[in-house]
């Protein structure tokens, strides 16, 4: 395959999918310069109102690759990325699938279990493709986690404990727990196989005056006794991507700061004379288990693509999406009436049940 030498600005092929990118930004110029490097991609096309001001992508309007309105765009397309801010996803969403365009949307799918509930039933209606961007759930580190664990390397699971710190980058319209959360969230549930039963969360606000950029979140996952911890941070002075798996037999660590990203700790405790307290703790060898050197990102944008040439539905759908949303509007609920709320209590009833969202998980 022939790469452009400017990897931001993608290339134009023979016939195949043509696919729009709506926000260059951050993770939209990851999304241009993976879509352009995709044999079943015609083209991948800007969209983005800054577009003319952006040195290195300006061109591709001379192009006809850059557009700086959705509404110009929409002719030159047969599928639509969006990576724009959060609370932007629904109407960009609805404008896209309105006008038959299959759709990925980046996490979360929207910041309200109505707003995703609308996003899910639109897309079936049109008989369009909407995946959402949980690029975790294609990671190949993830991928093994979930395997320890539904495969009992671990021996029964007592916790998960997920922490994804930084400082930064502070959001415009939503505060740390939409920001963040979303990715850990998604893997819990692809890991287990299942979506919480409650959800309670404690949140702070230090610097900004409308958004808590520090979090903590507790999901029970009461079907399979199982806790999942999850702390968000902007305000930290490292960066750590870090999920703990702790069961009876062994403990797994995926992090995603460091070179090997899955280190499997053969170490447990357990009571050691018939229950009356004394402690016994086993240690043993630690692995490393070979990985593959996959792009997460790449992995996602490909499986799109073969969905919507193919018919396929996406295993990270619009239920995954709402399903998450739902644990979201949750936390927020838990953040306003300091308790624990049940994730009966919330979501879009007429998009999707629970039992719905739960099968589509643990596909």
């Amino acid at each position: 395959m022939v790469r452009h030498p400017d990897p931001d600005v993608p290339a134009r092929r023979g016939s195949g999918l043509r696919v729009g990118v709506l926000g260059v930004g951050y993770w939209g110029s990851k999304h241009l310069r993976v879509l352009g490097e995709l044999a079943e991609v015609e083209s991948a096309v800007a969209i983005d109102a800054r577009l003319a001001s952006m040195p290195r992508l300006a061109p591709l309007i001379e192009r006809g690759l850059g557009y700086t309105s959705l509404d110009e765009a929409l002719p030159a397309i047969d599928a639509l990325v969006i990576a724009t801010p959060p609370s932007s996803h629904h109407e960009l969403g609805l404008q896209a699938i309105a006008a038959g365009r299959h759709v990925l949307i980046e996490k979360p799918l929207a910041v309200s279990t109505d707003h995703a509930g609308q996003l899910v039933e639109a897309a079936k209606a049109a008989g369009v493709t909407l995946m959402v961007g949980h690029t975790f759930e294609h990671n190949d580190a993830v991928k093994m986690l979930r395997e320890l664990v539904q495969g009992q390397e671990l021996g029964e699971l007592y916790y998960l404990d997920c922490a994804r710190l930084n400082l930064g980058l502070y959001q415009p319209d939503v505060n740390v727990i939409h920001d963040l959360a979303p990715h850990d969230v998604s893997i819990a549930n692809f890991v287990l196989g299942r979506t919480p039963t409650s959800v309670d969360a404690w949140a702070s606000r230090h610097v900004h005056a409308d958004f808590e950029d520090v979090a903590h979140l507790r999901l029970e996952y009461a079907d399979l006794g199982v806790r999942v911890n999850i702390h968000v941070s902007w305000l930290h002075p490292h960066k750590v991507r870090q999920i703990v798996a702790v069961g009876a037999k062994k403990m797994a660590v995926f992090d995603d700061a460091v070179a090997e990203k899955i280190r499997i700790h053969d170490k447990s405790a357990l009571v050691s004379d018939g229950g009356r307290g004394r402690m016994a703790y086993h240690e043993g060898d630690v692995v490393s288990p070979h990985l593959g050197l996959r792009e997460p990102l790449a992995v996602q944008d490909q499986h799109f693509v073969d969905c919507v040439r193919r018919g396929l539905t996406p295993s990270t759908d619009g239920a995954s999406g709402l399903a998450v949303v739902s644990v979201l509007e949750a936390a927020q609920l838990s953040l306003q009436e300091r308790r624990e709320v049940l994730l009966d209590e919330v979501g879009h009833p007429g998009a999707i049940s629970a039992e719905e969202r739960t099968a589509a998980i643990a596909v």
